[in-house]
């Protein structure tokens, strides 16, 4: 039997940055797993849309897919765009079996690509001190996805014997030039910010340039390609694949 096709779906950016970022992930679970066929395809603002790679699939022969969510947080793409896109296909090829996976979310082993990120802007900002950190993350209307960085923000300044706070890039306070500013009002002056996000684009962008005005040291970039991610992509594709197998 054919193992399902495995189709990496992220949101997309007008940003090139995020593309190529996301293109080279999808290029590490493809090294991780060669028996498979492997698919990059994006919900908006870029190329390929997800309908046009499922009719590249049906074309040579492809019966069932599993979709793999490159997203952070169980927010409104995961609960509405996602699966709107997943009966659209279906709905237009008689016998395609698409199955949309857990979204990646904040699995603490992130912490380690998140550390590894900060210490290089540490490393490149010269600075050797830290008293207070700052997880940035994109932020949403949703308060149980907040609350879900909150937590993995609380798990990470435990780690580091570190005070913490979470903060957010849109739809939900505080920003991070407030969160560094309430540290520094603290007497906290080496605050440094970790950047929560899969790839360059606008909200991290934003994240960083209100962070470094209101005074922290270092901001990371995005997580960005890493082997970790690669494996939480193919964790969530063999849940999938054997959640499409018949009961």
């Amino acid at each position: 039997m054919t193992a399902p096709a495995l189709v990496a779906l992220a949101h997309g950016s007008r940003d090139r940055r995020h593309k190529a970022t996301i293109t080279q992930l999808v290029a590490q679970v493809r090294r991780l797993r060669p028996d498979l066929r492997v698919e990059t395809a994006f919900l908006e603002l870029s190329e390929p849309g997800f309908g046009e790679v499922v009719d590249g699939l049906v074309a040579v022969g492809v019966e069932e897919v599993v979709v793999v969510p490159l997203l952070l947080s169980e927010a409104y793409h995961a609960k509405v765009d996602v699966p709107a896109a997943v009966r659209e296909a279906m709905a237009r090829h008689d016998g395609l079996q698409v199955h949309a996976s857990k979204v990646l979310g904040l699995e603490p082993a992130f912490l380690d690509v998140l550390d590894r990120r900060l210490r290089e802007a540490l490393s490149d900002a010269r600075v050797r001190e830290l008293d207070a950190l700052v997880l940035a993350a994109a932020g949403s209307s949703d308060p149980l996805a907040n609350q879900a960085v909150a937590r993995l923000a609380r798990v990470w300044g435990q780690h580091h014997h570190l005070p913490v706070t979470a903060a957010f890039a849109s739809s939900a306070p505080p920003a991070t030039g407030e969160a560094v500013r309430a540290f520094r009002a603290e007497g906290r002056r080496h605050v440094a910010v970790a950047s929560m996000f899969l790839a360059p684009g606008f909200l991290p962008d934003r994240a960083k340039e209100l962070a470094l005005e209101a005074g922290a040291v270092a901001v990371s970039e995005p997580l960005g390609s890493d082997e970790v991610l690669a494996q939480a992509v193919l964790a969530r594709y063999a849940v999938g694949a054997v959640e499409l197998v018949p009961v």
